[in-house]
């Protein structure tokens, strides 16, 4: 199975010919998977551009939400209208609101938006001051020690999402392969070659889904779990464990790219 695999894609910077062209590159290596790792638009237009993907595309979509997404909206109002429009649109997947999805008999895909929880790095000291603390209902007119709740809350929503689905998938399958927005590690927070540091990584990455997969997959030694995320617009790869790695994708505003594809055994 050939699956590929897009994140921070940010399409409501770029003019439609290169949504087009995007879909184009993606059908001419006909796969029969597209992943999408979040930071597809924003909310007012997610679901115009998730509607056109899924018509460009020739094959099934599964795609998580970035903190972009819902930019001038609410994440609970952004995630009720993306999961209407995925029921009512066929091979279009909404994987916070999934499970967990067979791709074969051996390897199956889950997958949750995320969010970055404020516990990696220094959040007391971090000066960092994200649109998302603005533009997101959510997540405005908070104090410091308001929004540092929030996002707690945020990043165990998205762990005990993701507990339960990985230890249902690791029961039926050997190989898991698990899509985020936000990386799970610090170590995963890439960023112009460099890992995450105490200024942006409270803001960057989500420790209780990392302390929550290195204690599922230490329990699982003879299981393998798969990580790809995105969010910090630099590539790398992140081994926390033997079974267990995090692949982070690179991305350019304006310039929409291609992750390498993905080759899982039928």
């Amino acid at each position: 199975m050939k699956i590929i695999w897009l994140t921070d894609i940010h399409l409501n910077f770029v003019q439609q010919e290169q949504v087009s062209q995007l879909c184009q590159q993606v059908n001419a290596l006909n796969p029969q998977v597209v992943l999408i790792g979040g930071d597809i638009a924003e909310a007012p237009s997610i679901c115009d551009y998730l509607e056109e993907l899924r018509c460009q595309l020739d094959c099934s979509v599964y795609f998580v939400l970035g903190n972009h997404d819902f930019y001038h909206g609410s994440i609970d109002g952004v995630r009720r209208e993306v999961g209407a429009l995925a029921d009512q649109m066929p091979d279009l997947h909404y994987l916070t609101q999934s499970g967990v999805v067979k791709l074969t008999d051996n390897c199956c895909l889950v997958g949750h938006d995320g969010w970055s929880d404020g516990r990696n790095g220094d959040f007391e000291r971090s000066t960092v001051m994200f649109n998302d603390y603005v533009l997101i209902d959510e997540l405005g007119n908070l104090s410091k020690a308001e929004r540092l709740d929030k996002l707690n809350a945020l990043g165990d929503e998205a762990a005990d999402y993701l507990r339960q689905t990985l230890t249902t998938a690791l029961a039926d399958f050997n190989q898991v392969l698990m899509l985020l927005h936000v990386p799970p590690f610090l170590q995963a927070g890439w960023h112009e070659g460099n890992w995450s540091d105490d200024e942006y990584g409270p803001h960057c990455t989500c420790k209780a889904v990392g302390d929550m997969l290195l204690e599922v997959m230490s329990n699982h030694p003879n299981k393998s779990l798969s990580v790809f995320c995105g969010h910090t617009h630099s590539g790398g790869l992140c081994l926390p464990l033997p079974n267990l790695s995090v692949r982070t994708g690179a991305a350019e505003y304006r310039k929409p790219l291609m992750q390498e594809p993905l080759f899982i055994p039928d």
